[in-house]
């Protein structure tokens, strides 16, 4: 039986995402605990591929397969969805991650149905089992418990792993073989969708996942007003503004792209700046793993303080202002 662990390595404009490296070394530590161990294979598609090569190679991928077509440039779901199908259909891995972004949120459960699998989708932790079988542990009931998802019967098990989670990987030097993807079979698919161009957003600040300082809000907040003082913190800080569900559905925050938790991202700072927030299970679960968490509640039993290295009873109305003079 294969036993090769599969990676889908996401690039877009030639720069592979942080996540795809993380999950190379995610293979490596899940294939060190099997009893049978296959090979860490990447999975690359998209267009001008070959300078991305090596970086895949440093990284530890012992096979890599290869799509490179001009076709594949930009991501479009029912293409990369059935070059993965030929691949699984001819190769039959074991297991197969995707990072849970934005396009491997989508791409995922749409391999997932082409081969007739399952995915355990946002994982927060990979194991392996003594029958050498992918253990995915999955927040539920709104990140309040735990479960294990297994995949017993069907192959390739897959699970994705939202970006920060895991540990980039140190560069592992191996032997690398590398297999170009024959894609005659693309005209054959059908699909109502056809990519135009790529429209550049460009990030406001550092980016949530690489930001040395978080400063995130909670319902504690209050009002639009106390959140201002909360950006111009994390601006004269040089960090990255984060946030709860609450904030969001106020208004107050700018999206959801800046919440963390199960229903948002997961983040390591150096240093988290929590004001205002309780604690929830499911948010705890995207920062608890930061170097140092300072908080800020008026309640004094708040369980934000359970994870907290250093903990303020206080109004955060009356503290923010404070604090945002002290730090201009």
């Amino acid at each position: 039986m294969n036993k090769d662990i599969w990676v889908y390595i996401e690039q877009i404009e030639g720069k592979i995402a942080n996540v795809s490296l993380e999950l190379l070394g995610e293979a490596y530590r899940l294939k060190e605990q099997m009893q049978e161990p296959g090979k860490v294979v990447a999975v690359i598609i998209g267009s001008e591929l070959d300078q991305l090569i090596p970086t895949l190679e440093e990284y530890g991928a012992e096979k890599i397969y290869v799509a490179d077509d001009k076709r594949l440039k930009l991501y479009e779901s029912q293409h990369y969805a059935t070059i993965f199908q030929k691949l699984i259909e001819k190769e039959d891995p074991h297991i197969l991650l995707v990072g849970a972004t934005a396009i491997g949120t989508q791409l995922a459960p749409t391999i997932a149905g082409k081969v007739k699998t399952g995915v355990a989708a946002h994982s927060v932790e990979l194991k392996i089992d003594q029958n050498d079988q992918l253990v995915a542990v999955v927040p539920a009931f709104g990140g309040k418990v735990l479960g294990d998802i297994l995949c017993p019967n069907r192959r390739p098990q897959m699970a994705s792993i939202k970006p920060g989670i895991l540990d980039k990987p140190e560069k592992k030097k191996v032997e690398t073989e590398i297999i170009k993807v024959d894609l005659n079979f693309l005209n054959q698919v059908k699909t109502n969708l056809k990519p135009l161009n790529l429209q550049r957003e460009e990030p406001k600040g550092v980016p949530l996942e690489e930001a040395d300082i978080v400063v995130c809000g909670g319902w504690g907040i209050g009002d639009k007003e106390t959140w201002h003082y909360l950006e111009q913190i994390a601006e004269k800080l040089g960090g990255a503004v984060a946030c709860t569900r609450p904030p969001v559905d106020e208004g107050w925050a700018a999206g959801e792209h800046l919440m963390i938790g199960t229903s948002g991202k997961s983040v390591r700072p150096k240093i988290y700046l929590g004001f205002g927030i309780s604690g929830a299970t499911h948010h705890v679960c995207g920062m608890k793993d930061a170097g140092l968490i300072i908080s800020v509640n008026k309640d004094e039993n708040a369980e934000i303080f359970k994870v907290s290295d250093y903990g303020i009873v206080g109004d955060v109305k009356k503290i923010l202002p404070l604090l945002a003079e002290a730090v201009k």
